[in-house]
């Protein structure tokens, strides 16, 4: 007995520390991200404590915000028309049979297996093969390309908890095709096609690799303008950015978990 209890303490000590560290690997880079935000100098060594770099961010970066204009614009724009192509998508692919079915899935995951710098350049080819000019249009040609996929996997996985007796009490009743995804699967999908778009916007948002590509003379998002930042050195903006951008994260995680609570309890 006694042996088994302290198997299972050791267990317990190996498991607590193991969380610990992993914990802290984590969050200890964002830790010392967010004191050296507020760092008097530019160097690694915490000379005194100062507000000039948010001050610089919120006064002195127009151009940084301009580029955090566009990635809001770019991610609301192409998780919107993701997530009304994959949740259609979706209904069509779950609900539905019909010739060819398992290739058109194989396919329409392909942008989650497929390595960005491939769909990157692929896309470049094809902007140019077309004639399209690289700008804002094709960065949200772009993001909705890769996007569709995440939103129709998050809304099968909703669909796939579906209670089909309520379709069948809806065409019972006599409500059309139309009406029925209106009113009834559309509804009851509503946690998954907003999961769908919030995943989609945050793709968006946080994509580096193939904006790159496809982006052009004055269409610099968010992640682009930090990385043009970096290669002229560390600038402690960017650290005093960065603690915005995870306040506004956390603010966004416990409103849209409280809001989902509200609408969907």
């Amino acid at each position: 007995m006694k042996d088994a209890r302290s198997h299972h303490a050791q267990k317990h000590y190996f498991s607590g520390f193991f969380f610990i560290g992993t914990m802290i690997f984590f969050y200890a880079p964002l830790l010392i991200l967010i004191i050296f935000s507020f760092n008097e100098g530019r160097s690694m060594q915490f000379t005194g404590f100062s507000l000039k770099w948010y001050k610089a961010l919120f006064f002195d970066s127009a151009k940084l915000w301009g580029s955090f204009y566009n990635t809001l614009f770019i991610a609301l724009i192409s998780a919107f028309v993701s997530t009304v192509i994959g949740t259609l998508g979706a209904i069509g692919l779950y609900w539905y049979h019909f010739r060819m079915k398992r290739y058109l899935e194989i396919v329409s995951f392909l942008p989650i297996i497929l390595p960005e710098i491939i769909i990157g350049v692929s896309m470049l080819m094809f902007f140019a093969g077309t004639g399209i000019p690289l700008g804002i249009v094709t960065i949200i040609i772009a993001h909705i390309t890769f996007n569709i996929p995440y939103v129709l996997l998050i809304v099968i996985a909703r669909l796939a908890e579906f209670d089909y007796s309520v379709i069948e009490a809806a065409h019972d009743l006599g409500a059309r095709e139309i009406d029925t995804l209106l009113k009834v699967i559309i509804p009851m999908s509503m946690p998954g096609i907003l999961s769908g778009f919030l995943m989609a916007a945050t793709l968006s948002i946080d994509d580096f690799v193939i904006t790159f590509f496809v982006t052009g003379p004055g269409a610099s998002t968010l992640p682009l303008h930090i990385y043009s930042m970096l290669r002229f050195g560390l600038s402690p903006v960017i650290n005093s950015l960065s603690v915005v951008l995870i306040i506004g994260s956390l603010v966004m995680a416990f409103t849209s978990r409280r809001l989902f609570r509200y609408m969907f309890k």
